[in-house]
């Protein structure tokens, strides 16, 4: 644009209030707009799409409010739901898990309470007993015979020194690390860093061959209702006592998206149902997940309508 161009321009009187008003309303504001898509923060845990795609399914099919799915870490889930980047997550695992999230996070977010109860988190091993009677002892015994995490150095070699992880961002990667040094295995074990899909992988290539693996795993999660697993005990409470998956809100939510902020507090459902919802989508290869849940909120009228208030 040239100088005579430039002296020519002339916005409009309106046009020129517009930009003032938009200019001078807090950022916050702008998540008012009545027909903006609610954002849902969710990571690649099978519990995360679940939870997700049962709160987008009730938003869309139950309540008229179109809703998009972000997926992301752990980490950068807490840090968009507390700068606003989008309105809620339903993943976060506390107390223990997540803490250092919450340290970070936690006064910029709005909890809303437990939407899962009894999760947990620690080093699991297959549970999986012997097709032929122990020598002796006339009962069949699991293939790997120990029961606590002070165990694991006595055993290394049997499981390959390796401890089959996920994503190096997720909390209860950070407890593992802990744990190791807690336990003094760091010198004989690696931690793998991967995806959930890889350490599932890996855990169903050992039961098939009953060989020893241990790897992080938590409740609720469908692999304990596939397989026999066990969690190994842990007397230094490394990984914490069981806990809860919880909904976080942006601030003012609440405010400027009542409807939604009213679902996303009364949002609570049993390890049952979620389980349920887990494995549906397991036995479709992790396809169309926003199915399952449908299939699952249609199933379940009254909780809906107690999530929704009416």
């Amino acid at each position: 644009m040239n100088k005579t161009s430039c002296l020519t321009y002339k916005p409009s009187a309106l046009a020129l209030c517009l930009l003032i008003f938009f200019a001078a309303l807090p950022a916050g504001d702008l998540h008012a707009e009545p027909n903006r898509p609610v954002r849902i923060a969710y990571t690649d845990w099978a519990d995360s799409v679940a939870n997700a795609n049962i709160v987008r399914a009730v938003l869309q099919e139950e309540m008229g409010i179109r809703c998009n799915l972000v997926m992301m870490g752990a980490d950068e889930m807490w840090e968009a739901v507390a700068t606003g980047e989008v309105d809620a997550m339903v993943s976060a695992w506390l107390p223990d898990t997540h803490a250092h999230y919450k340290e970070v996070f936690g006064d910029r977010v709005v909890d809303t309470g437990p939407n899962v109860t009894g999760a947990r988190t620690g080093l699991v091993v297959p549970d999986v007993r012997l097709g032929r009677l122990a020598a002796g002892a006339g009962i069949r015994q699991s293939y790997i015979t120990i029961d606590s995490i002070e165990e694991m150095k006595d055993h290394a070699d049997k499981f390959n020194r390796r401890i089959i992880g996920i994503e190096p961002e997720a909390g209860i990667m950070r407890q593992a690390s802990e744990a190791m040094e807690s336990y003094g295995l760091e010198g004989d074990f690696e931690l793998i860093q991967g995806s959930e899909s890889e350490m599932i992988d890996a855990l169903a290539m050992a039961i098939r061959h009953q060989r020893w693996i241990v790897v992080t795993g938590w409740v609720p999660h469908w692999s304990f209702a596939k397989w026999n697993l066990k969690f190994l005990e842990d007397p230094e409470n490394v990984f914490g006592k069981p806990g809860y998956i919880h909904t976080l809100v942006r601030k003012g939510l609440e405010q400027d998206r009542p409807d939604v902020y009213r679902l996303l507090a009364n949002f609570y459902w049993e390890p049952e149902d979620i389980g349920q919802v887990m494995l549906w989508i397991k036995d479709n290869r992790g396809r169309f997940p926003y199915d399952k849940a449908l299939r699952w909120i249609r199933a379940n009228p009254e909780t809906i309508r107690n999530w929704t208030g009416h």
